[in-house]
């Protein structure tokens, strides 16, 4: 089934590639293809609208009651919506941006990259993907989600070939670690397969995260093996729905510590303390305008 979106406020290249999802690859004429969840997506911007296409065909596929019977099926509207709320569409941009300190290096990375949104990722992958990115980069980061998905996650064809929804926290937990390992983890093999069994065992309840006080959750989350504040923090903001959370990477440190503190020798702890007092309740958002920001004007 195809459809098409207004996506005013949207600049969906920056969203899917800046660095927050690892399912989108771009090709020559502008589409995007990704997945979200066991459905597979191709979309393209032109201005304020966003054509789609999506397998499998909606209106094919029932829809499933809480009980697990097939209920009625899904409609081209109920996937605009789906859409739409992956895309974050459903929220004012202005009244987001409003919210940021008035500094001008912040303005000058909305200025060059307004549009940009923070998508509505499902937690368990979240969190898998952001497990499995420790100290690579993001084309690296793609490649293990994807080899993951391959081997581990059920297969979705298409007209463009056969891809594959991330796999579950109960397939990942049965992994061993070798098998893992062939997916290009490395030492992060023992940390998601210890993610994955604590998600299965209920010592992490996902569902719970998005209503818990945020430095609660990144307490539930750092009980994981290998999941330290900066994973937590990703888990929260691009899975869980935790606008304030504000990860710190290398490239956020960097944007940091040149725009804010130029000449200034300041603690992790202190810069941690500014980004919770200085950016507000959006302060995720502003976050991934100054990673983006950053990505994309300095050399590494």
């Amino acid at each position: 089934m195809t459809g098409r979106i207004n996506a005013a406020d949207l600049d969906l290249a920056a969203s899917l590639s800046c660095g927050q999802a690892f399912r989108w690859e771009q090709d020559d004429a502008g589409w995007f293809t990704g997945v979200i969840g066991n459905q597979v997506w191709r979309l393209y911007q032109a201005g304020d609208q966003v054509d789609w296409v999506c397998w499998p065909d909606p209106k094919r596929e029932p829809v499933r009651s809480p009980d697990g019977s097939a209920g009625r099926t899904a409609t081209g509207n109920s996937r605009n919506r789906q859409l739409r709320e992956y895309l974050a569409l459903d929220r004012s941009l202005p009244d987001i941006l409003a919210t940021f300190p008035a500094d001008p290096q912040l303005r000058a990375a909305v200025q060059a990259h307004r549009g940009l949104r923070v998508l509505r990722q499902e937690p368990w992958e979240t969190l898998a993907s952001f497990v499995s990115s420790s100290a690579k980069q993001i084309v690296q980061i793609r490649q293990i989600v994807r080899e993951l998905a391959r081997r581990f996650g059920d297969p979705i064809p298409t007209d463009h070939g056969v891809f594959h929804g991330f796999p579950t926290a109960d397939r990942l937990a049965g992994c061993s670690q070798r098998e893992l390992r062939d997916c290009k983890l490395g030492f992060r093999a023992k940390h998601l397969l210890a993610a994955a069994q604590a998600v299965v065992s209920g010592q992490v309840r996902l569902a719970e995260l998005s209503q818990m006080n945020l430095d609660d959750a990144v307490e539930m989350l750092g009980t994981i093996r290998g999941v330290g504040e900066k994973i937590a923090l990703c888990t929260l903001l691009f899975g869980c729905g935790h606008d304030a959370a504000f990860p710190i990477d290398v490239w956020v440190e960097r944007a940091l510590r040149r725009r804010y503190f130029a000449g200034q020798q300041v603690t992790g702890r202190e810069l941690r303390r500014f980004t919770r007092e200085y950016f507000g309740p959006y302060a995720g958002w502003a976050q991934q305008y100054l990673f983006h920001d950053e990505r994309v004007s300095q050399p590494r």
